[in-house]
């Protein structure tokens, strides 16, 4: 099964290389698109096409450089995942709509010098075909992909069968370490959710939640740091995925005195607005909270990650004294949050809620999730991409973790 290019590839690949070339100058990075190499290791797609039916289905991805590649199959859900190395993605995202055996495609960086494309496929499937293979008219590569429905026994075997270890997603030199610090120093982890290929959820007007979650955190940071007696450790502080355990390990390897996830809500009525802050519950205190927790909590799922490689080392912790004391704190703090919003900052009805999340579950980090508003709301999206409405809140933010320090006993200022 072949998928012609069409007349208009040449034209396609130069505009992406121009754009691409584009966002790097005004960025301040330089890369000769023509290059094998680029000064960043990097490499360039610029093109992805998928064609077929729901028995056999071709996926082509055409380079500017040869890449090296591995892939394997993952189930629950059933899903393809391709690991790349460092990659722009310069195709129109509207390239790599599914089809056939494909039910959804992300794609994206996992950590520096890695990307990935995770392929979630409409049930068992089997790859028949995956190779690079050269464009030698045009000195390019493509990788080609021939994917076919299989059998649950045969997924299953081949899924067995697999010499596969999952790469380290742990953080490096990209993630902000604090520097130690004396029994009076008040740590806040700041968890900027999503990241890399796990570009959360999408506003009205093109703002994606790992953007706006990104530049929020950052703010926070400098306001929190200009506080006596606090360290901030932010858990990405750059374009990365991170898996949810990985936060929660962040947290407790610097002894965070408490953690705060912060996230952009999406909701099928547009008319929903205004900020909400997260507990952890084993029971969600509404519909809407739970739908919110099992989005959040498939992030592993979408960065193609097999849970039961996950260690979970609080999956039993819920009961446990420890936790429980945990949950009265995070309550105390969430508490605080909603009460220096109001006012200031467009609030949800009943703005504290609960839900299962995973990334609050540090048995012994008081935790809160704080959405600060709805992307599938224009207003709200208009003012999360807003420099100056994100320091503002941040300033308020700030202010009830003083207050909150200060009523469990922290240092003063």
């Amino acid at each position: 099964m072949n998928i012609p290019a069409g007349h208009g590839r040449t034209f396609s690949y130069l505009c992406c290389s121009v754009v691409v070339g584009v966002l790097l100058f005004l960025s301040g990075s330089t890369i000769d698109l023509r290059a094998g190499e680029s000064e960043q290791n990097q490499i360039v797609a610029f093109d992805f096409r998928i064609a077929g039916d729901e028995m056999r289905t071709r996926v082509v991805i055409e380079f500017e450089q040869q890449p090296e590649f591995s892939h394997h199959l993952l189930a629950s859900p059933h899903r393809l995942v391709v690991d790349l190395p460092e990659t722009i993605f310069g195709f129109p995202e509207k390239a790599a709509h599914p089809r056939g055996l494909i039910s959804d495609i992300r794609y994206g960086a996992m950590a520096p010098g890695r990307s990935r494309v995770v392929f979630t496929a409409v049930g068992p499937v089997k790859t028949e075909m995956a190779e690079i293979k050269e464009n030698e008219a045009e000195g390019t590569f493509r990788l080609v992909l021939d994917i076919a429905a299989a059998s649950d026994a045969e997924f299953s075997k081949l899924v067995g069968q697999q010499q596969w270890d999952a790469p380290d997603t742990a953080p490096d030199a990209g993630v902000v370490q604090p520097q130690d610090g004396d029994e009076e120093t008040f740590t806040v982890a700041v968890d900027p959710g999503h990241g890399g290929i796990d570009t959360g959820t999408r506003g009205r007007n093109g703002a994606q939640e790992k953007d706006i979650t990104l530049a929020f955190g950052k703010t926070l940071k400098t306001a929190l740091e200009e506080v006596a007696g606090v360290r901030v450790v932010l858990t990405r502080d750059d374009d990365r995925f991170i898996s949810l355990g990985e936060r929660v390990r962040l947290a407790r390897q610097h002894d965070a005195d408490l953690l705060v996830s912060v996230h952009a809500d999406s909701f099928r009525l547009r008319g929903v607005r205004g900020a909400t802050v997260y507990t952890l519950s084993d029971k969600a205190s509404d519909e809407m909270s739970r739908e919110l927790a099992a989005r959040e909590n498939r992030s592993d799922l979408i960065a193609g990650l097999s849970l039961e490689d996950e260690q979970d080392t609080v999956a039993d912790i819920l009961i446990d004294l420890t936790r429980r004391e945990t949950e009265v704190f995070s309550i105390g703090l969430a508490r605080e949050v909603v009460d220096a919003f109001d006012g200031q900052v467009n609030l949800i009805t009943n703005p504290h809620r609960s839900a299962g999340f995973r990334v609050l579950r540090a048995p012994e980090v008081p935790s809160i999730l704080v959405e600060l508003g709805y992307l599938s709301n224009v207003e709200d999206e208009k003012l999360m991409t807003d420099p100056e409405w994100r320091r503002r809140t941040a300033e308020l933010l700030v202010a009830a973790i003083k207050s909150y320090r200060e009523k469990i006993g922290g240092v003063s200022n």
